[in-house]
């Protein structure tokens, strides 16, 4: 079973008006950042302490792999993955956010970012992971670092992980602000990919979000 449903047995496993990739396409947008190394986080905005982790160090904090399928707005979904990471919540503890923080953008190389609920941050299934199936991952599909929120469209999964910030308030992040992106869940099968204009908006996920 996927982890992203766990908690939700009577769900089937294939989301309503998704299909099943043979392989993990490849999307994004603009340029796959050429990384800096050595690769680190930084933990901001609403906490106790400001933290740079550098990835070394996110890695000693290293879970069980992590069963998880992941689905894109865009129609299909990707099953049967080990995913190795570091759960967000042990992430999370070494910045000590404030009691009032309800929010977290994280932000990727080249100025990308996304807008999440801290609630559906801290659930066991949601870390920051640097490989799948054994394998790293490769700089096109969010490697050394992406965020991992399975339960969510693959594009809260923020690719080329830079920072984390906690927020008091929300904010949209890059593909939020000037779209209408009002449905997470990909089992409610309503996508929401309407810009606000009316014209349709490509889906943005397994981009740099």
């Amino acid at each position: 079973m996927s982890a992203a449903r766990g908690d939700r047995p009577d769900l089937p496993r294939i989301p309503p008006g998704q299909t099943v990739a043979q392989n993990w396409p490849v999307l994004h947008y603009g340029e796959v950042p050429a990384g800096t190394r050595p690769w680190r986080v930084r933990l901001f905005g609403a906490v106790q302490r400001e933290v740079y982790l550098p990835l070394e160090e996110i890695q000693r904090l290293r879970s069980a792999d992590i069963p998880a399928d992941v689905h894109c707005v865009s129609g299909w979904s990707l099953l049967d993955n080990a995913w190795t990471g570091a759960p967000f919540t042990a992430v999370e503890a070494m910045a000590r956010p404030l009691p009032s923080a309800r929010f977290l953008m994280a932000h990727a190389a080249g100025g990308w970012s996304t807008n999440i609920p801290l609630t559906d941050c801290r659930r066991p299934d949601v870390a920051l992971v640097w490989a799948r199936n054994g394998v790293p991952l490769p700089a096109v599909h969010g490697g050394p670092l992406r965020l991992l929120v399975p339960h969510l469209y693959l594009w809260k999964s923020c690719k080329w992980l830079v920072a984390l910030e906690w927020m008091i308030q929300d904010r949209p992040g890059f593909w939020e602000k000037d779209s209408k992106y009002t449905n997470l869940d990909p089992w409610a099968a309503v996508r929401g990919r309407e810009k606000q204009t009316g014209a349709p908006a490509q889906g943005p996920d397994d981009r740099p979000a």
